[in-house]
C-alpha cells in the first residue's frame, strides 16, 4: 500500500518544493499565451492537470512493457491521446472557448512539464503515486498561472472572470493595457516567481537556523 508520508512528500514537492513553474521554470509559454483572462487560464490549467495526471498514470502502468529505445515516442503518443480527448471535448461542448484558446490546447503535447514528470517520476514509480505526482504537478503549474492571470486581468481590464471589480472598473483606475499584452505576462510572472522564491529561501534559511 502507498505510504501516507510518501504521498504527502510527493504532493508538497509538486506544489511547492519542486514546483514546475517557479522552481524548475518549465511550461512558462502558457504564461504569455492564455493568462490575459482568468477563465482562459482556468480551462488551460484543467487541461494540463487532466493530461499530466492521466499521462503519468498510463506511462507508469506500461513502464515494464515499454522498450527503452521507443520509450519517449510512446510517452509522446500517450500525452497526445489525452490532449486530443480534451481538445475534442472542448470543441464539442464549449466551442467559443475552443476558438478563444486557438492552438494552445493542442500545444500542451509539447509542454515539458508533462514529459518531465513521465520521465523523472512515472517511469520509476507505481501507477497510483504517479497519478498523484502528475495531478499535483499540474496543480502547481495552475496555481502560479492563475496568480498571473488574476493580476493581469484585474490591472489590465478591471475585472476578474469578466466580473467588474470595485474601484478598478469605476473610472478611478486607469487600466494598464500593457498587462493584457505579452510584456505584461513577462513582468507579472517574473515578480511572482521572485516573491515565491524569496519566501522559499527565507523558509529554508529559518529551518537551517533552527537545526543549528
Amino acid at each position: 500500500m502507498l505510504g501516507k508520508k510518501k504521498t504527502k512528500d510527493v504532493v508538497l514537492d509538486a506544489l511547492w518544493g519542486d514546483n514546475p513553474v517557479f522552481r524548475q521554470v518549465l511550461g512558462i509559454c502558457s504564461a504569455l499565451a492564455v493568462t490575459n483572462l482568468v477563465i482562459n487560464t482556468v480551462v488551460m490549467s484543467v487541461a494540463v492537470i487532466f493530461t499530466t495526471a492521466l499521462s503519468s498514470f498510463t506511462v507508469s502502468l506500461l513502464r515494464k512493457y515499454t522498450p527503452r529505445v521507443v520509450r519517449m515516442m510512446i510517452e509522446t503518443l500517450i500525452i497526445a491521446f489525452y490532449v486530443i480527448l480534451f481538445d475534442q471535448a472542448l470543441k464539442a461542448y464549449w466551442p467559443d472557448m475552443s476558438r478563444s484558446l486557438g492552438p494552445y490546447v493542442g500545444l500542451i503535447i509539447t509542454n515539458c512539464i508533462i514529459m518531465g514528470r513521465a520521465e523523472a517520476f512515472a517511469n520509476a514509480n507505481p501507477p497510483a503515486i504517479s497519478f498523484v505526482d502528475g495531478f499535483f504537478s499540474g496543480a502547481g503549474y495552475a496555481i502560479v498561472l492563475l496568480a498571473v492571470s488574476v493580476v493581469r486581468e484585474l490591472l489590465g481590464m478591471g475585472s476578474i472572470l469578466g466580473i467588474p471589480m470595485p474601484y478598478f472598473s469605476t473610472g478611478l483606475w486607469d487600466r494598464w493595457i500593457i498587462m493584457v499584452m505579452p510584456p505584461g505576462a513577462f513582468f507579472t510572472l517574473a515578480i511572482i516567481v521572485w516573491i515565491l522564491r524569496s519566501v522559499k529561501l527565507a523558509h529554508e534559511a529559518k529551518i537551517q537556523g533552527a537545526k543549528k
